[in-house]
């Protein structure tokens, strides 16, 4: 197969919209009408509840490291599967954000599938970033700023590790930018004090 097919799969497969399923499945609803909107797991938790939030976080991770971990293995060729690793996975995330089953008019925010590929190709640097996402939620309650600290925090740890001239190092970077960018909107909530705080209902989602 050609990987550049093998690119077209990696997209389709990141553009499964598990958390659409999922409300359509469990409660009989488009998930774009309820809560934020967004088709990520955020929103499934604050609208469907936990069980079906970690079943749809499984997914979406699934989504970007499949690509990223096994297509390189029977898919890319062999003078370059680390390369066309990192362009699998980014695909995925691309896939993940505009929905091509959806006609591009829905999708997450791109990070539980970045977390996906990340970990199958820099496992470590990934762990950090996970942890850092965690002690940012904890201490402040935002998924949103949890998300933006740990999308910039892997290209830091990436660096330090692995140095600034390795191909992953560009695409934690790449994708820490579009993390900000799919953002954009939380980021503005968060400066005016606006932003849904987890375990809160007031205020917009993440």
């Amino acid at each position: 197969m050609s990987p550049f097919l093998a690119l077209v799969i990696s997209y389709l497969l990141g553009s499964i919209p598990s958390a659409y399923l999922a409300g359509r499945l469990f409660r009989g609803i488009d998930l774009r009408e309820h809560g934020s909107g967004n088709l990520g797991a955020t929103n499934v938790l604050r609208t469907l509840g936990g069980k079906i939030a970690l079943l749809v976080m499984i997914v979406d991770v699934a989504k970007g490291a499949v690509p990223a971990a096994v297509f390189p293995r029977h898919l890319a060729p062999v003078s370059s599967p680390g390369h066309w690793a990192i362009a699998f996975g980014i695909a995925a995330i691309l896939g993940h954000v505009r929905s091509a089953w959806l006609l591009w008019r829905g999708g997450g925010k791109g990070v539980a599938t970045a977390a996906g590929v990340f970990l199958a190709l820099t496992t470590l640097p990934s762990l950090i970033a996970l942890a850092v996402w965690a002690i940012v939620l904890l201490g402040w309650g935002y998924v949103s700023l949890a998300s933006i600290s740990a999308a910039v925090a892997l290209p830091v740890a990436v660096g330090a590790m692995d140095g600034l001239h390795a191909p992953v190092f560009a695409a934690t970077l790449a994708v820490a930018l579009f993390v900000l960018w799919t953002h954009r909107a939380n980021i503005g909530r968060l400066r005016r004090g606006e932003e849904h705080r987890f375990g809160r209902k007031k205020g917009a989602a993440a």
